[in-house]
C-alpha cells in the first residue's frame, strides 16, 4: 500500500510547511467583514494538504488483521484497506469541492464564532425558509442532492407549493465552521445561533428539520421556543420514555406490557448499547483523548468514522452500494482536511446526554419520519409521549440514519409532506 501514491518524505516535508505558512483555514472568505456580516465563502484546500494526507494514508502503519471472522471486534483489516489504497491514490477531493463551491455558500460570525452555511434560495415566491442540521460522522455533504428537490420542486416531481429556501451550517467545530475555543457551545446554544442565523438573513418565520446531531438540535430549538421557529421535523426522535432508559440502562429484561413496535424498539436499543455504543462513551467523556487521534491518522479517522456510516445506513454494512465509494471519501476527507475530528467529537461531552432519550415535553408543532435502518425505530406510541403536538408520523419505506445522503428523493417527499400543513 505504500506504493500507492508517488510522494517522498522530502516532499510531504515541503507540503507540511508550505500549508502551514498557508494559515489553519482550509477555505478561502471574501467580502465584508464585522460581528453581522454575511460573507461569501469558496472552498480552498491547498495541494500541500491534500499531498500530506495521501502520504499519511500510504504510509500507515497497519494493525494486524483481527482473528475474528467477523465485524465483531471492529472494522475488518480487508475491508478497510483496499478503501485506503484508494483514498490514498485515485480518489480527487476536487470534485466535491467545485461542487460545493458551484453553491451560494456563507461565513457569519454569530456569539463571536464563524458559522459557514449554504444557503439556496427557491425561485418559488411563496417558499417556505428551512434550516437543515446534519449529525456525526455526517457533514453538510449530506444534504447535496436534496437542496435541488427541496428548493425547486417542480423540477422533480412536485409542486410550487412545496418549495422551500434551504439554509444548511457547518455545526460549531464541524467542517468549515470555526471551532469553539471555549465551553458552552452544546446544542442549547447551538440551536438559538440557528435562530439568530435565519432571522439574520430576513427570515422572520422558519421550520427546522434534523436527524442525529441536528434532531438534537432542532428539538432543543424546540424546547427553548427560539425565535420564529415554526415547528420541526426528525428523523431520529430522542423519544425514549424515562422508565424505559431506566431499563435500558440497568441491563433489565423489556418490561412485558410493550407493544410489539415498543419491544422491537427496546431489542434495538438494548443490542446498540450492549454492542455499538463505546465510540459515544468515548467522545461524551474524553473527546480530547480520542481527537488527537483522529486528528492526527486519517486511516485512524477513517476507521471510527466508517464503521458508523457502515452500521447506520440502510446497507447490510455495505454503504457503498448506497452512497458510493467517493460519498463516503467525501465526507471523511471533509474531516480529515480541516482538521476537525477532535472539535466535532466534542458536541458529545457539550450535551454530555443519551440523544434517544426524551428531554421535556415538546408543545411546538413536531412530524416525524421513521426510516427503516435507523439506530431504532421509534414508535408512535412513545412519540406521542414527548410531543403534544405530534401531526404528522409516517415509517419510510427505505433508508436508514443518514437518510438525505441514503434516499435524497424519499427524504425530500417526506420533508414536503411534514412541513405542509404548517404553510
Amino acid at each position: 500500500m505504500g506504493n500507492e501514491i508517488n510522494l517522498s518524505r522530502r516532499q510531504f516535508a515541503i507540503g507540511a510547511s508550505v500549508a502551514s505558512a498557508l494559515g489553519a483555514m482550509p477555505g478561502l472568505a471574501s467580502g465584508a467583514t464585522g460581528s453581522t456580516a454575511i460573507r461569501p465563502f469558496k472552498v480552498a484546500i491547498p495541494q500541500a494538504d491534500i499531498n500530506a494526507m495521501k502520504y499519511r494514508i500510504a504510509d500507515t502503519r497497519w494493525a494486524d488483521p483481527e482473528p475474528a471472522t467477523d465485524d465483531s471486534q471492529g472494522v475488518r483489516r480487508e475491508i478497510l484497506q483496499p478503501l485506503m489504497a484508494y483514498w490514498a491514490g485515485a480518489y480527487d477531493w476536487r470534485k466535491v469541492e467545485a461542487r460545493l463551491n458551484a453553491l451560494p455558500m456563507f461565513m457569519t460570525q454569530i456569539d463571536g464564532l464563524d458559522i459557514h452555511f449554504i444557503h439556496v434560495r427557491s425561485r418559488h415566491e411563496k417558499a417556505m425558509p428551512l434550516i437543515l442540521t446534519h449529525g456525526w460522522p455526517g457533514s453538510v455533504l449530506e444534504f447535496m442532492k436534496v437542496i435541488g428537490p427541496l428548493t425547486d420542486p417542480v423540477a422533480h416531481g412536485g409542486k410550487a407549493e412545496d418549495a422551500f429556501h434551504v439554509v444548511i451550517p457547518s455545526i460549531p467545530g464541524f467542517g468549515f465552521s470555526e471551532k469553539p475555543k471555549v465551553v458552552g457551545w452544546g446544542s442549547d446554544h447551538i440551536g438559538r445561533a440557528w435562530s439568530t442565523l435565519m432571522l439574520r438573513l430576513g427570515y422572520e418565520h422558519f421550520v427546522s428539520q434534523g436527524g442525529d446531531c441536528g434532531s438534537v438540535i432542532s428539538q432543543r430549538m424546540a424546547l427553548q421556543h427560539v425565535p420564529g421557529l415554526l415547528g420541526i421535523h426528525l428523523n431520529m426522535p430522542a423519544v425514549v420514555p424515562a422508565e424505559i432508559a431506566h431499563s435500558l440502562a440497568a441491563g433489565d429484561a423489556a418490561p412485558a406490557d410493550l407493544s410489539p413496535k415498543e419491544r422491537g424498539a427496546f431489542d434495538q436499543l438494548a443490542a446498540f448499547y450492549r454492542d455499538n455504543s463505546a465510540y459515544a462513551a468515548m467522545m461524551n467523556t474524553r473527546p480530547q483523548t480520542i481527537g488527537y487521534s483522529l486528528v492526527d491518522s486519517p486511516v485512524g479517522m477513517a476507521a471510527w468514522m466508517y464503521e458508523k456510516i457502515a452500521q447506520w445506513t440502510y446497507s447490510n454494512g455495505q454503504p457503498e452500494k448506497v452512497l458510493g465509494r467517493d460519498a463516503i471519501l467525501d465526507d471523511i476527507s471533509l474531516y480529515w482536511l480541516t482538521k476537525t475530528g477532535a472539535s466535532a467529537a466534542r458536541i458529545y461531552w457539550e450535551d454530555h446526554t443519551n440523544n434517544f432519550n426524551a428531554r421535556g415535553i415538546i408543545d411546538m408543532p413536531v412530524a416525524v419520519s421513521v426510516f427503516p435502518g435507523e439506530i431504532f425505530r421509534a414508535p408512535k406510541s412513545w412519540a406521542e409521549r414527548c410531543y403534544k403536538n405530534l401531526y404528522y408520523f409516517n415509517e419510510a419505506t427505505d433508508g436508514g440514519h443518514f437518510a438525505a445522503w441514503e434516499q435524497p428523493a424519499l427524504f425530500a417527499q417526506e420533508v414536503r409532506a411534514a412541513f405542509r400543513p404548517l404553510r
